[in-house]
């Protein structure tokens, strides 16, 4: 159990480091050197950068501080470690690429504001689902979407447009700022992409024969709970068993793969899921200042 862990735990800090590196290379190689002023501390980075020429990822490094520990007292310690390797980490490649990097990598600014956005929110999405932060606003986020099913892309998206509209008057350039707009935008998307991707859900029906071997076989080989629903047949008036099944979209070549051992005929109907509640799944977020009785509750609805 302890060397599973130990490489659950190395294969996270992995992906999180491949993260912080394509996120610093998108802001770099792209966004900063396009002079498009992004959201997050480091669009905030970024003006300092361009108004008094201070290294992005020292002013980086400084802002995040007093977020990290605030992120420590609500989240925990175990974000909290991640997020100080992630902010350190990140700090560290932005200073490295930004001196890499005195030329934006392509010379049309919308190619670089939405190549720059993919990158960055490709990075910031493997670091989120490894439960990771590279600071700022990511924090902040992390925090509310602990205790509201608030999508994680929504939140940046208007703590980002704060900064990019409160940049206009040291710019004094519309143009400048919809670009930052659209960067953010398209940084958001790909974030909720890469997340909702690794996390997203799906529900099988499975009509079989052998609705008894199958069930056994996806709970003790597949490790997946089921439910056994009772049927008729609409044309023949055959008394079926349909199995029900819940589970993570890249899990569902494993169930493939045992529906087709046990019974290659067998009929499945597969659609993806907005969301599953419960044991094994994503918990429910909802904040009530006092707990409504049942009573209430159905007078409501």
């Amino acid at each position: 159990m302890k060397r599973e862990y130990l490489w659950r735990e190395i294969k996270s800090y992995l992906i999180i480091t491949a993260g912080l590196a394509m996120g610093a290379i998108g802001w770099t190689g792209f966004i900063i050197p396009s002079e498009i002023v992004g959201g997050g501390l480091t669009g905030i980075s970024s003006i300092l950068f361009f108004l008094f020429d201070i290294d992005v990822g020292m002013s980086s490094l400084l802002i995040n501080i007093g977020l990290l520990l605030l992120a420590m007292k609500t989240i925990g310690a175990s974000f909290g470690i991640k997020s100080v390797y992630s902010v350190v980490v990140f700090a560290g490649f932005l200073s490295f690429f930004s001196n890499v990097f005195t030329e934006p990598l392509v010379s049309e600014r919308m190619m670089a504001a939405v190549s720059g956005g993919i990158m960055s929110g490709i990075g910031g999405g493997l670091i989120f689902s490894n439960g990771g932060s590279a600071g700022g606003t990511d924090i902040i986020a992390r925090i509310i979407n602990k205790y509201h099913n608030i999508s994680m892309g929504r939140l940046l998206l208007a703590m980002d447009a704060i900064i990019i509209v409160s940049a206009y008057p040291i710019f004094g350039s519309i143009e400048t700022m919809v670009y930052g707009f659209m960067t953010m935008a398209v940084i958001a998307y790909t974030i909720d992409m890469v997340i909702s991707g690794n996390t997203q859900t799906v529900q099988f029906f499975i009509f079989s024969r052998k609705h008894k071997e199958l069930a056994e076989q996806i709970i003790y080989t597949g490790k997946k709970g089921l439910t056994i629903i009772p049927a008729v047949g609409g044309y023949t008036g055959e008394e079926i068993k349909v199995l029900m099944v819940f589970a993570r979209k890249k899990e569902s070549s494993i169930l493939f793969r045992i529906i087709k051992s046990v019974d290659p005929e067998a009929f499945i109907t597969m659609g993806n899921v907005m969301g599953i509640f419960g044991e094994g799944y994503d918990r429910l977020k909802i904040r009530e200042k006092r707990k409504k009785p049942i009573s209430e509750i159905e007078a409501e609805l």
